[in-house]
């Protein structure tokens, strides 16, 4: 994969995190969507995905340079598929869209979305580490 595709992995990364939270909190305002994960998804929650999000930008120039906070990308996108998993498999996602749409969509596509990018940032870390010999 080219630089400048990987680099652009790391926009995409960062805008899908604040783009997503900005639309489907409502600009944190969906109480229904904060509700539905207090503790993962709460107000605080949203605002540290975002602050994800503008980090993942903030490499996107210079992710060769860090490999290790590329594998921090990696973990927490690992512990994010973990917390949806567990949430899904227990909570009624019928229940969140009953209440709210967005909310109901968020919650459908956020775990997918963090496997795809956790998966992404994997192998730019592995890739990274392999010719650096890190």
């Amino acid at each position: 994969m080219k630089p400048t595709t990987i680099s652009k992995g790391f926009l995409f990364a960062g805008l899908s995190n604040i783009l997503g939270v900005l639309i489907f909190s409502k600009f944190f305002t969906n109480e229904i969507m904060m509700n539905a994960q207090p503790d993962v998804m709460g107000y605080f929650g949203l605002i540290s995905i975002v602050l994800w999000g503008l980090a993942y930008i903030a490499v996107r120039k210079n992710y060769e340079a860090v490999p290790w906070l590329i594998a921090v990308f990696m973990i927490e996108k690992l512990l994010y598929v973990i917390v949806y998993i567990r949430w899904f498999s227990t909570d009624a996602l019928r229940a969140v869209y009953d209440q709210d749409l967005f909310a109901g969509i968020f919650y459908t596509i956020y775990g997918v979305n963090d496997f795809i990018f956790g998966l992404f940032f994997a192998w730019v870390f592995f890739t990274i580490s392999k010719v650096k010999n890190v």
